[in-house]
This record gives structure tokens, C-alpha cells and sequence, in this order.
């Protein structure tokens, strides 16, 4: 036993000289992390969104020949360009020519009829003033002069009538286009009313939208407006709004909102699809920054980190991160505007955001 102490003793007094261990000093210094920040500024931009829809031309018209008739020469085929009043379609005029014949007869023969009754009426009017004649034969040969006179008019308007009839026989263009599909060909009887050529004008083309009812009173003359066709690729097009039809779809709750393209090149292709960017003018005022400045909170809310300068213990400038809550208005490309506890010119945290937490000391480096 005695031997087992004094092996011990020597052990106690190692431990004694060494003393225990210190405490951590609770006044550590807080680590500092190295952030970047831009400047909150007023946000000038308004919402964006996009809509998908079909370009359509402005002119698309199912041509149909003007009289009944054997189709004679179709003078254009599917995909050919034509220019307004050019010849299309022609009929047979066969039998609306002996027509005209016939009415062009007639009007000599009341031509004829008419100077006859003139020349009867000229000789009674001087026989009555010689009083050889009654003034009741007077007043009949006048009488004939007139419906002669009239009878003619009506002839040379059925003249005119059958003329008109013979130049129908000809379809021609009505506008400059491209004839899409045809319809007809040499030999077939046609009758007014039935379509022989679909012709579409690509000059001026257009793209029809469904857009959602709650924009039918954003969407004005201020709405900037650009077009992506799929058959060019992702170059955009500038357009303009052209009608907003109020007829909501009572199924879709959506509206026809019809937009103008400029497109001098003629590029666009009716009937394919394409893609509206709208950018709608700002509303409420709001602050814009970083789209990386945000970060997520678990109530699915946002908040954001800016700088305050602070003094430290030894007297110098320090800088440190606040958080702060904030509420997103709209986005545009990387940029959103947002309110809440936020001033303009506020430095803003928009790299190294993640793990900073509130009043922690910052080193800040200007983006």
C-alpha cells in the first residue's frame, strides 16, 4: 500500500505544476467574409411576359369566279406570286359574247326606233303650228319619242349589263400575294361561290395571342413588344399591338389580343408559330437589384443582406450585414424589383450572400 502512494505522489505534482486549462475567451473576434455588393436603385423596368401564338397573314382570301361557267386556262399554280390584277382563272365566254351580240342588236334596232320617233314628233310639233294637225296628235307623237327614247336606255343598259357579264369571265388577283392551294382545273364547270384559288398576301403578317382576361387592361399603346419567330430562329422582331377583340373565351378565360409585326423583308410565314415578349410599363415604384441577391426564406417569402458601416473596438471603420425582408413585384432578364425595408442607394449583397447571417462583419468589394 505504502509503495502504491508514493508511485501517485509524483504523478499529483506533475499535474499540479501544470495547472488546468484556460477558458476560451468569449470575446472572440466574429470571422469576417469576403462579399460582393451593388448599389438598390429605382426600378424603372415593368413586368414581362410571354405568349405563344400563330402568325397569320392580313389578307387570305378563297377566290371564287364571278359567273357560272367551263373553266378554259388556270394561268397560276399553288405557290406561285402573283400581283394585284393579274389573270388567274378564265372561263369559256363562248355563249356570254352571242349574248352580247344579241343585246348590242337590240340596241341598234332601239336606236333606230328612237331617231324615227323623233323625226315624227318634229314633223307634228310643225304641222301643229300651222294648225294642219290637232294638238292632242302632238302631245302623242311626243309621247312615242319618249318611251322610245327610254327603251333605248334600257336597251344600252342591258348592253352594258351583258358586257360586264363577258368580262367575269376572267378571275383576276385582287391583292398581291401567293397563291396558297388550287382548287380547279381546265374543264370543270364552276359556279359563283365555290373557291378555285386560296391566295394569301405575306406583306403584312400577324400574330393572333390568347392572352389571359387580367391583362385585357394592362396591355396598351405603352406596351413595348417584341416577336420571336421559330422560322427565324431567336431573332426578335419589333411589333405593336393592333386590336384587343373583348370577347373572352368564357372557357379559357382568354381574349384575342392581335399584334402587328414589321417585317419589311417579308421573312414570316403565315400559319407557323411564334413567341411575344410584352413588356409592360412600371406601375408601382419599387427598388431593382441583383436577381442574386435574393435568398429564399422557408415561409416561401425573400429577404436580402445590406451593408452598414460600423466603428469597431480599436476606433477604425468596419462594415457589417443587416437582413432584411423584402417583397418580389416583377423580374425582368436578371434584375427584379422588389419592396420593403430597402432605400435607394442601399448597398446590396449579391455574392457571398449564402451563409452570412445577421451582423456579421463584412469585407465588402464593389461588383
Amino acid at each position: 500500500m505504502a509503495a502504491r502512494i508514493q508511485l501517485l505522489f509524483p504523478a499529483l505534482l506533475l499535474l499540479a505544476a501544470c495547472g488546468a486549462p484556460e477558458e476560451a475567451s468569449e470575446d472572440t473576434e466574429a470571422v469576417r467574409v469576403a462579399v460582393a455588393v451593388a448599389v438598390a436603385e429605382e426600378a424603372t423596368f415593368g413586368e414581362r411576359f410571354s405568349l405563344t401564338g400563330t402568325l397569320t397573314a392580313e389578307r387570305d382570301a378563297q377566290l371564287s369566279p364571278r359567273v357560272d361557267g367551263l373553266v378554259a386556262r388556270v394561268h397560276v399554280d399553288a405557290g406561285d406570286r402573283v400581283e394585284a390584277g393579274q389573270v388567274l382563272v378564265e372561263l369559256d365566254p363562248a355563249v356570254g359574247r352571242q349574248a352580247l351580240s344579241r343585246v348590242r342588236a337590240q340596241v341598234a334596232e332601239a336606236e333606230a326606233a328612237a331617231r324615227e320617233a323623233e323625226r315624227l314628233f318634229a314633223e307634228a310639233r310643225r304641222l301643229g303650228e300651222d294648225q294642219y294637225i290637232a294638238a292632242s296628235q302632238v302631245d302623242a307623237r311626243e309621247s312615242e319619242l319618249r318611251l322610245a327614247q327610254a327603251a333605248l336606255e334600257s336597251a344600252r343598259a342591258s348592253a352594258r349589263e351583258q358586257a360586264e357579264l363577258v368580262e367575269r369571265h376572267v378571275l383576276p388577283a385582287p391583292f398581291d400575294g401567293v397563291v396558297a392551294e388550287k382548287l380547279t382545273e381546265a374543264g370543270e364547270w364552276v359556279q359563283r361561290g365555290t373557291p378555285v384559288l386560296s391566295l394569301v398576301a405575306t406583306d403584312r403578317v400577324r400574330l393572333d395571342l390568347r392572352a389571359p382576361q387580367e391583362r385585357f387592361g394592362q396591355l396598351d399603346d405603352d406596351a413595348e413588344v417584341r416577336v420571336f419567330a421559330d422560322a427565324l430562329g431567336g431573332a426578335p422582331l419589333p411589333a405593336r399591338i393592333g386590336a384587343r377583340v373583348p370577347v373572352t373565351d368564357p372557357g379559357a378565360r382568354t381574349f384575342l389580343l392581335r399584334l402587328l409585326i414589321d417585317d419589311p423583308e417579308e421573312r414570316l410565314l403565315p400559319g407557323t408559330s411564334a413567341r411575344a415578349e410584352i413588356d409592360l410599363p412600371a406601375e408601382a415604384p419599387a427598388l431593382a437589384v441583383s436577381r442574386d441577391a435574393l435568398l429564399r426564406q422557408p415561409d416561401g417569402g425573400h429577404s436580402l443582406f445590406v451593408i452598414e458601416d460600423v466603428v469597431v473596438e480599436d476606433g477604425e471603420a468596419g462594415a457589417v450585414a443587416r437582413q432584411r425582408s423584402v417583397r418580389v413585384l416583377r423580374e425582368r432578364d436578371d434584375r427584379v424589383a422588389v419592396s420593403g425595408d430597402l432605400q435607394p442607394g442601399q448597398r446590396v449583397v449579391v455574392r457571398g450572400n449564402e451563409a452570412l447571417t445577421d451582423g456579421q462583419p463584412v469585407d465588402v468589394a464593389e461588383r
